[in-house]
């Protein structure tokens, strides 16, 4: 489960540097994901302070080398790739389709890796 568990630094990093770049900088952060919608100044750094947390955790699973959670993270991750699909198709902010992106780069990456490494 090596590579699988490499490709967790994509989500990792993607939790981490997103969570504390809408904690602290929320405009200029919606405005990286290509945001045209107005979300407030609390509602981003809340999702920050989330994605943050996320990131910890993930971190840990890394570092625990935890392999039995590795399939938690895709289905936690196929679960938000519903949701956000669903948010697109209700603001159509193109923020959601670069969240698309981000999301499911990282699910097809780690999937591709869990998937191979078990058989």
């Amino acid at each position: 489960m090596n590579r699988t568990r490499l490709s967790l630094y994509y989500l990792c990093t993607y939790l981490l540097i997103g969570g504390v770049v809408l904690l602290f900088f929320p405009k200029e952060g919606l405005r990286l994901l290509l945001s045209n919608g107005d979300y407030g100044d609390v509602f981003p750094r809340v999702a920050g302070m989330l994605l943050t947390g996320l990131g910890m955790m993930v971190f840990a699973i890394i570092r625990a080398r935890a392999d039995a959670l590795y399939p938690a993270t895709l289905i936690v991750r196929a679960f938000f790739l519903a949701c956000i699909s669903v948010f697109f198709l209700m603001t159509r902010d193109p923020l959601f389709l670069v969240l698309l992106a981000v999301v499911g780069f990282g699910f097809v990456l780690t999937g591709f890796n869990y998937l191979t490494e078990r058989i």
